[in-house]
């Protein structure tokens, strides 16, 4: 169990924009074929032990093309590291895992080759928000793992789990939320959207955003941490020190497997879904056996298979899984989720920085 809670965390850490440290090129990990070979880029750490161990051997067996399994640096440094290598014609990875920041930063410098969706017998039970399209209407992401920011409490002061994200605003908690410190890995923006303003297309214009800006500075007072260390807040909040606040739904999960008094609640707002997609680096000379390769992670037995040992949601629809209703909850919901507004992380990235230091942690 504890392999999982150590992948939520590193993948987590290469996606959230500078809470991890840069990290290095591990050695890849080279399964044997015959002839047809591909480089996958994935999250480091337990992540990729997770898909070496549980993942990649299976493919290998039942395609016959062999994975060099290499592991991404953190933030968007694997993003800059392909942008260079591909002004050179070389790709250090065929396939790659990307954020959602860095897959639309990557598109919009032309870093991605078009996908061949008819190669995808499962395209059509994809959920819409796991395809990446360019404005033409072309396919250059699809959606490889997800996962669930909700709204925990700990049991032992919290007896009624709370129904809503308002929670967070109501006076009753002064002094006793943790919540994540960067505007682009806690997603409030949007959580004040969907709570308060109808949903996150009030986020359009900069007067939403301002908007939202000033309902989340209400927040304030009810802060006790605004965490960048997951385990600094997880420790508090089975404690009982932190009581409330935003948590990796499958990390809390595992803490209430072990015993400790914490709940993990999708408010009737919807969980925050975060997610990282495949796509192809356009100087890859593996076009087909990448293809084939996102046609075998987007299987129902695939997905299922990564909730169960990686515990990752699903990016299938519900009806097609193998899942049973107790593993679905433990990493994903029903409930339609808030999506973070990547668009804004890419083209307002600096003032939004500017405005959540000087009116939100500040």
């Amino acid at each position: 169990m504890n392999s999982i809670l150590k992948t939520s965390i590193s993948r987590r850490g290469v996606l959230g924009a500078g809470v991890a440290a840069a990290g290095m090129l591990a050695m890849p990990s080279v399964l044997r074929a015959q002839d047809k070979s591909l480089k996958v880029g994935v999250y480091g750490g337990y992540f990729k032990k997770s898909f070496d161990s549980h993942i990649f051997p299976d493919f290998t067996k039942e395609t016959g093309i062999a994975v060099e399994s290499v592991a991404e640096p953190t933030g968007e440094a694997w993003l800059v590291q392909l942008e260079q290598a591909a002004k050179a014609g070389q790709a250090p990875a065929d396939v790659s895992m990307m954020s959602q920041v860095a897959t639309l930063k990557g598109q919009a410098a032309g870093l991605w080759q078009t996908l061949d969706t008819s190669k995808f017998k499962n395209y059509g039970d994809l959920l819409p928000r796991f395809v990446n399209k360019a404005d033409d209407g072309t396919v250059y992401g699809i959606g490889a793992v997800a996962w669930y920011i909700t709204l925990v409490t700990n049991t032992d002061v919290y007896k009624e789990a709370p129904t809503s994200w308002a929670a967070f605003w109501d006076k009753a908690n002064a002094d006793k939320l943790g919540l994540l410190a960067l505007v682009s890995n806690s997603f409030l923006l949007e959580v004040t959207a969907k709570t308060f303003m109808a949903g996150t297309n009030a986020l359009d214009t900069e007067e939403g955003l301002d908007k939202a800006f000033t309902k989340l500075a209400e927040v304030k007072p009810n802060v006790r941490l605004w965490y960048r260390d997951e385990a600094q807040f997880e420790q508090a909040l089975k404690s009982g020190e932190i009581p409330m606040g935003q948590y990796y739904h499958d990390v809390t999960g595992l803490a209430i497997a072990d015993g400790f008094p914490v709940r993990s609640t999708f408010p009737k707002e919807g969980g925050i879904q975060d997610s990282g997609s495949w796509v192809i680096t356009r100087p890859s000379k593996k076009t087909e056996e990448a293809h084939v390769f996102i046609d075998y992670m987007s299987q129902p037995k695939i997905q299922g298979l990564m909730s169960r040992k990686v515990g990752t949601a699903p990016t299938l629809k519900r009806s097609v899984l193998d899942l049973t209703d107790e593993e679905f909850a433990a990493v994903s919901s029903e409930i339609e989720p808030i999506i973070p507004r990547y668009d804004l992380y890419v083209s307002k990235s600096d003032w939004l920085n500017q405005k959540w230091t000087e009116m939100i942690v500040g």
